[in-house]
């Protein structure tokens, strides 16, 4: 699903313009990044929880000649899905 798929639902399930949709869904996306950035967690009961994972500086390889890279430190969301979400696909 792409995010215009995903405005198109909202606005049929909400019977709200397309216009008021996109601004919902952008305001949710926008909340959670908000959120995530200051290092905070985001949890939805029954959907699942939003959090960032440091990772620290490591040394990889470049596939094409093997040589060492470093990879710079970073800080990567995950999500965990919660055990409404897991029931609803698997039912």
């Amino acid at each position: 699903m792409t995010k215009n798929e995903l405005i198109t639902l909202v606005a049929d399930k909400t019977r709200m313009t397309k216009t008021a949709a996109a601004s919902a869904v952008d305001a949710t996306f926008d909340a959670i990044t908000t959120t995530l950035r200051e290092g905070q967690d985001v949890k939805i009961m029954g959907f699942g929880n939003f959090r960032v994972v440091k990772r620290s500086a490591r040394e990889g390889r470049d596939p094409r000649t093997g040589a060492p890279v470093q990879i710079k430190a970073a800080n990567r969301p995950r999500f965990s899905a919660g055990k409404g979400l897991k029931e609803a696909i698997n039912n």
